[in-house]
């Protein structure tokens, strides 16, 4: 009996259909692993969903808090998006972050939504992992999901408006397929 390809090979990462997910109350969280680094992806997605003017980062560590608590607060009202990284290092911002996501309601902006990234620890407040939209970006393992990954974030539009489109597709692959050796 077999199970079929879906379950076996993982799916590529796609940042809308988390985001589809979320909403003012739900905040987005990115579990890091070793090598890997959301923003660039993040950074992508805000310049395509007409965001990348609209959003706050901050790095959090010692002596952020107020500065985090300030990003949320600022962009639920306006609108806009918080995005608050590492949040593994600010361990005694965890209980303050808990307490924020529980009070999130409607009453905030509908474009307003918070992200998160965190290596996993134990000071996360569970609730907090409970109530979000968890995605993980791994590295992708192998040359096959390797170049898919690639097509993915790619502008095939374009591709098939040109007028040399088989040129061009043996050209991006050749790209691509070289990107995922390097």
């Amino acid at each position: 009996m077999k199970i079929g390809k879906q379950f076996i090979e993982p799916p590529t990462f796609s940042i809308e259909k988390s985001y589809k997910d979320s909403s003012v109350t739900i905040p987005l969280i990115f579990i890091l692993t070793a090598g890997s680094d959301p923003v660039s992806d993040f950074q992508r997605f805000a310049e395509e969903m007409n965001m990348s003017k609209k959003y706050d980062a901050i790095s959090l560590g010692r002596g952020q808090d107020k500065k985090a608590l300030n990003c949320i607060s600022e962009n639920a009202g306006r609108g806009g998006w918080a995005l608050l990284m590492n949040c593994h290092l600010a361990t005694s911002f965890m209980p303050k972050l808990e307490k924020v996501v529980d009070n999130l309601d409607d009453s905030n902006h509908r474009d307003f939504r918070l992200w998160l990234t965190s290596m996993p620890a134990k000071t996360f407040p569970v609730p907090v992992l409970q109530n979000s939209v968890k995605m993980t970006l791994e590295p992708p393992s192998g040359l096959k999901q390797n170049v898919l990954g690639t097509y993915d974030s790619l502008e095939w539009k374009e591709v098939e408006e040109s007028t040399k489109s088989d040129a061009v597709k043996r050209l991006l692959f050749g790209f691509c397929f070289f990107h995922a050796i390097v």
